[in-house]
């Protein structure tokens, strides 16, 4: 079987859809049909590289961390929210 070969662009996408797009490694490299080690190599090889880096300040990046760990904690908040309703309801007579 002959070996693979991956042109740089598509190694460079690769580590961007880690990087910026909130894949994990076995995600990604389930998507592209590769292996966890292929997509480890080329963040090792390509993550520091401008090309890599999301547009923008970062901030953007930094914005979309807080918003996803104030939504987690709202969701835990509702659900303690519904099971103290449902306990409350059950106490009246």
């Amino acid at each position: 079987m002959a070996r693979r070969q991956f042109d740089r662009q598509f190694k460079i996408n690769a580590v961007k859809l880690v990087q910026q797009s909130g894949y994990t490694r076995a995600e990604a490299a389930n998507s592209l049909g590769v292996s966890t080690s292929h997509i480890s190599g080329w963040i090792n090889q390509f993550g520091q590289l401008d090309e890599t880096k999301p547009v923008g300040d970062g901030s953007l990046v930094a914005e979309i961390r807080q918003l996803r760990e104030e939504n987690a904690k709202l969701k835990v908040e509702r659900e303690i929210l519904k099971k103290a309703a449902t306990f409350f309801a059950k106490e009246q007579p």
